[in-house]
């Protein structure tokens, strides 16, 4: 499997190489694009790519199936207010099946009637999750479906109920820009003796300066950043599908402010391999996932001008609360040895904990399209709030 890797990631290396000597230097954009979406050396076409304690990163769903069934519940509460027969469930970059797998559970054994009028479809471009996600669903035919996505990029899907994302928008090919000698410039990848380097040159599209501009950011002198198109396109893509209903968009970032603060000198581009994390992108090609974090004041900007209006937007740790996973860690303590209850506590604190788990800087926007704005337990006020005890005191939650 390791030399199989190592002669993909060659064959990547070259490959781009290639394109460097026909085309000149590339947009980081299109580097980060082959990385991580070539149709046969890229990361996610790769059938060693995983999730969880043996792969490269955890997602929510690696963590407990407690986070699957909480999103269920606020689910179950959006089908409720909208009403109708049937409600359509869109999961856009699904992975490995897991949210898709808890989500079912949670409707099947707490609410047998919500489970029913559940239409759960995926959109899905990595073959070996796609691969995985039919096995995992193999019996719950008539239950689950795949959308094609090129019928979602054109908007030939169309649906009431609810887009839901974990994790996606992430793992978009972004561009890579700097403030060089006052003048906004963009980061290309070229070569020099047959390693890649870097160079600065002209904004390759002007919807980059007009991004800035729109947010009212400005860097500072020699400062990068990373700028998210792919986002907004997909979030016009979303609106369109949406004939009524909810967008859940669940992922790490902030708000522009904080995102392009001034500290932020070398943005938040990250790789991660066997969950250690480098800044690196141009080693371990092919092998390692790339990410930056989500501008959530784009998304919900863009989602205004296309007609997804907003809802809310929320830390993971509040979402999660208000959804009632203290309750759920109180009740299954009772259930289990204390052994097992302080083993839950510690696996659940990372979902919610804000300071060093994935509570805080994971974030949850909700909106919302053709209805009023609507109360959701996720995004209820929830005042003070205390951490279940595990032999150390409570800890106050703020």
């Amino acid at each position: 499997m390791e030399e199989e890797k190592r002669n993909r990631g060659e064959s990547l290396r070259k490959y781009i190489l290639s394109q460097i000597e026909k085309r000149g230097p590339l947009p980081f954009s299109q580097f980060m694009e082959w990385c991580l979406y070539h149709p046969e050396y890229g990361y996610y076409q790769s059938k060693g790519v995983t999730i969880g304690e043996q792969g490269d990163y955890y997602t929510s769903p690696s963590v407990s199936p407690l986070f699957g069934h909480l999103i269920a519940k606020q689910l179950f509460q959006m089908a409720e207010i909208l009403g109708g027969e049937n409600f359509d469930l869109v999961e856009m970059g699904g992975g490995r099946g897991f949210l898709c797998e808890d989500i079912l559970d949670w409707a099947e054994k707490t609410s047998p009637a919500f489970y029913q009028h559940l239409r759960y479809h995926l959109i899905e471009t990595s073959s070996p999750f796609l691969k995985e996600q039919r096995e995992r669903s193999s019996e719950r035919e008539g239950r689950v479906f795949w959308i094609d996505p090129k019928m979602f990029e054109e908007g030939k899907v169309q649906i009431q109920g609810c887009f839901l994302s974990n994790e996606l928008v992430d793992a978009f090919p972004v561009h890579r820009v700097i403030l060089d000698q006052g003048k906004l410039k963009e980061i290309y990848v070229t070569q020099r003796d047959g390693q890649f380097a870097e160079q600065w040159g002209e904004l390759s599209d002007p919807r980059i300066a007009s991004y800035f501009h729109s947010m009212d950011i400005t860097l500072q002198e020699g400062q990068k950043a990373e700028v998210n198109l792919l986002a907004l396109e997909w979030m016009e893509s979303v609106a369109r599908c949406l004939q009524r209903g909810f967008a859940l968009t669940i992922d790490y970032g902030y708000l522009a402010e904080e995102l392009y603060a001034p500290h932020r000198r070398e943005g938040t581009l990250l790789c991660y391999f066997q969950h250690e994390a480098s800044e690196n992108p141009y080693e371990r090609l092919g092998e390692q996932d790339i990410t930056s974090h989500v501008n959530f004041t784009s998304l919900i900007r863009k989602g205004e001008e296309v007609g997804l209006r907003f809802t809310g937007l929320v830390p993971q740790y509040r979402f999660l609360i208000g959804l009632g996973i203290l309750e759920q860690i109180e009740t299954l303590g009772k259930k289990i040895t204390e052994l097992e209850g302080l083993k839950l506590r510690l696996s659940l604190k990372h979902l919610i904990e804000p300071e060093m788990g994935m509570g805080e800087v994971f974030k949850v926007l909700v909106q919302h399209k053709g209805m009023d704005q609507s109360q959701l337990d996720g995004l209820r006020d929830l005042g003070s709030i205390s951490w279940p005890a595990s032999g150390e005191g409570d800890r106050r939650l703020q």
